[in-house]
């Protein structure tokens, strides 16, 4: 065959084996991966803001600082705050001392309780001695062995004898009212120290906020807050962002989500490291598709329709033995690589048919046991 045909043949053969390679490899892939480059990097990033207002005394941390959780961030001016506390402070130390001085009173009416009773005995005695004498003579009188004088006496001396029985009875009880009236003062007062201790309490509160801590550990981030700046409750100081924890939410087709399960091993790429391979493994998927929690729904009862393939977020969370899992940065855009071959957790259907399944009940038997 000449050389001028038995070129394009060969040429048409290497194409024609190229393409069919191409073919096999973009089918072998298609067969073993779901890939999607709608995906980003995403954290649990909390907002720090104060919980009383005041003046910011000074600020600890730096813009992109890493710091730890408990680490101190912002001093705010703690002297009003430390004004309050020692007056109510006072107010608890004062009310305890009323308490006090209610149960030394109440103890002191115990032993004029306790008088006022031996009194009461020693007038009965007499009281009682009195009325023996005054039968007597008045039997005495009757045989005309005493006189009327006499017996007037002893008469007058029975009654007042009677008579200071009534008044020690009537200051023992009088003692015994004064000592329940304490009880009651004594209930008030502690309900009043009751109330200054909360107060108290709520005092070192706003004390120790004046200190404000970093609620987790990872880096600051938005930095808002200055010395000098006068903030109120609910303000954005900064952000913490923790870097350790971060993950990325793909959203793929629902078309695509068939095949993924829970558990299944994934690649992770990102431009902002050269495309080095980062490998994670697939959490969760989410609850609806990412049209659902837009603000501004879609409403398809209209009278035209037009189906629009939807996407389905889902979390994948990297290897926590990976070299780059603390250096991704929430907001970054990355491709992902889904190996569908793995048949490990629930598929997307399984999942969502295991979220609407009610916790199995509790065996009777091994409850009793």
């Amino acid at each position: 065959m000449p050389r001028a045909k038995l070129i394009p043949l060969l040429v048409a053969a290497i194409v024609g084996l190229g393409l069919i390679s191409g073919v096999a490899v973009w089918w072998t892939n298609k067969q073993r991966y779901e890939k999607t480059d709608n995906a980003y990097v995403q954290a649990d990033t909390v907002t720090v803001s104060p919980q009383i207002d005041g003046y910011v005394a000074e600020v600890l941390v730096a813009d992109n600082q890493r710091v730890e959780a408990g680490q101190v961030l912002v001093r705010l001016d703690a002297s009003q705050s430390q004004a309050k506390l020692a007056q109510a402070v006072a107010k608890v130390a004062a009310l305890e001392a009323a308490i006090k001085g209610v149960d030394d009173k109440a103890s002191l009416e115990q032993a004029l309780i306790a008088q006022r009773s031996a009194v009461v005995t020693s007038a009965k005695v007499d009281a009682q001695r009195a009325a023996l004498d005054l039968n007597r003579y008045r039997a005495l009188s009757g045989n005309g062995w005493v006189s009327d004088q006499r017996l007037q006496t002893v008469g007058a001396t029975a009654a007042q004898t009677s008579a200071n029985v009534a008044q020690a009875e009537a200051s023992l009880q009088a003692e015994r009212q004064a000592a329940s009236s304490l009880t009651s003062a004594k209930a008030q007062t502690s309900a009043e120290a009751a109330a200054a201790r909360a107060a108290m309490d709520q005092a070192k509160i706003e004390v120790e906020r004046t200190v404000i801590r970093a609620p987790v550990a990872g880096i600051v981030g938005a930095r808002a807050v200055r010395p000098g700046q006068y903030i109120r409750p609910g303000s954005a100081l900064m952000s913490v962002v923790p870097l350790t924890d971060t993950y990325v939410l793909a959203n793929f087709k629902e078309t695509q989500v068939g095949r993924i399960r829970i558990g299944q091993m994934v690649e992770i790429k990102a431009d902002a490291f050269s495309k080095t391979p980062i490998r994670g493994r697939v959490d969760s998927f989410a609850p609806a598709t990412g049209s659902e929690f837009a603000l501004i729904p879609v409403e398809n009862a209209v009278g035209n329709f037009t189906k629009i393939v939807q996407r389905v977020p889902v979390k994948i969370v990297v290897e926590a033995n990976d070299p780059l899992k603390g250096a991704l940065r929430p907001g970054l855009s990355v491709e992902v690589q889904v190996d569908v071959r793995g048949k490990t957790g629930p598929s997307f259907a399984e999942a969502s048919s295991a979220a609407r399944q009610p916790a199995p009940a509790a065996d009777p038997k091994s409850a009793a046991q």
